[in-house]
């Protein structure tokens, strides 16, 4: 009887990691999409709104790391070399990637601007095939046609003559790519020696400290009603921290992999709910062009599964190994 219900837990361990990873993306999602209402509808700051995002969930993140046996939470900082990487990484990948998505944002709308970010991934592939000296392969330059098709529809709706968005939405959406590939990449060698908690939650408070220069936590601004309220503390919380944690447990159940490709929720939860909420106009061209982008996570995922190991899901170090190498997120920003 023990050895039937252990038996069934352990059948439904892969759910529950499927559950969580999905939850988590989706929670980024309606992030996404509540802050261009807070942004556009209530004029809050963007600095104001990622600092008291990052430094609340860095905290909170760190905390909970802190409270794990064997918790690596201060060793990170005994190494030179690890103290200047987590710091690169605080500031040019964490702090990088949420300022150019949110900005995006800003100047467009949640949909776009979550869907432009997911051409990252073909960007990393993009730099390791120059990196590594090899020619892309059929699959990676059928991704990369995909995401340029996919990125062309979105922002011109097929009129190379005209821009669907502003040029400086463009270019925040861009950045953001550019962004999200170096939040990935960056941290791959801490992330092989420090829990993924540990990394990302000190990542978060480096960042939200610097941008705090620009925006101070106590400098709020703009209109201040219940649904701000609300909204402001769902982007803190259950924007940040709670799928943070869920991703990330997702990862360490179902490995890496699996989790990226079911992170794809979020551009598709950003996008239903900006449209039904928002009344974001999203014509069929746009779905397309969407469709296409976020094919090329699907085909990248599918590359990396045929190249790489197997995963020992369960396993802290492979699991983080392989994190470290997934399609990260945003919002990871």
């Amino acid at each position: 009887m023990i050895k039937q219900h252990y038996s069934h837990l352990k059948k439904n361990h892969p759910l529950k990691g499927i559950l969580l990873a999905l939850s988590g993306a989706s929670l980024w999602g309606i992030s996404g999409t509540f802050s261009q209402f807070l942004f556009q509808q209530r004029n809050i700051n963007v600095e104001w709104l990622m600092a008291m995002r990052m430094l609340v969930s860095g905290v909170l993140l760190l905390a909970f790391s802190g409270m794990k046996k064997n918790n690596d939470l201060w060793k990170i900082w005994q190494t030179k070399k690890d103290r200047l990487q987590l710091s690169v990484f605080g500031l040019t990948g964490m702090l990088a990637v949420q300022y150019t998505y949110f900005a995006a944002i800003r100047h467009s709308n949640a949909a776009t601007a979550t869907v432009l970010q997911y051409a990252g991934p073909v960007m990393i592939a993009g730099y390791l095939a120059l990196k590594n000296k090899k020619v892309p392969t059929r699959l990676e330059c059928f991704a990369i046609l995909l995401a340029v098709s996919g990125t062309f529809l979105l922002v011109t709706h097929g009129k190379a003559n005209s821009l669907n968005i502003s040029k400086t939405a463009l270019v925040l959406g861009i950045a953001s790519a550019v962004a999200l590939a170096i939040y990935t990449l960056q941290p791959v060698a801490l992330l092989k020696k420090y829990s993924s908690a540990t990394v990302i939650g000190w990542g978060l408070l480096i960042g939200g400290v610097a941008i705090s220069f620009i925006k101070a936590p106590w400098q709020a601004e703009g209109i201040w009603d219940g649904y701000t309220y609300s909204y402001t503390l769902f982007v803190i919380l259950l924007g940040t921290l709670v799928p943070f944690y869920a991703y990330l447990s997702a990862v360490k159940i179902i490995g890496g992999q699996k989790a990226s490709l079911l992170a794809s929720a979020e551009p598709l939860s950003a996008t239903v709910i900006a449209v039904l909420w928002l009344q974001v106009p999203f014509g069929l061209t746009d779905w397309i062009g969407s469709g296409l982008i976020i094919a090329t996570v699907f085909l990248l995922s599918r590359k990396a599964r045929n190249a790489a190991p197997p995963t020992i899901v369960g396993d802290k170090n492979s699991a983080d190994k392989d994190a470290a190498h997934r399609p990260a997120p945003l919002s990871a920003g």
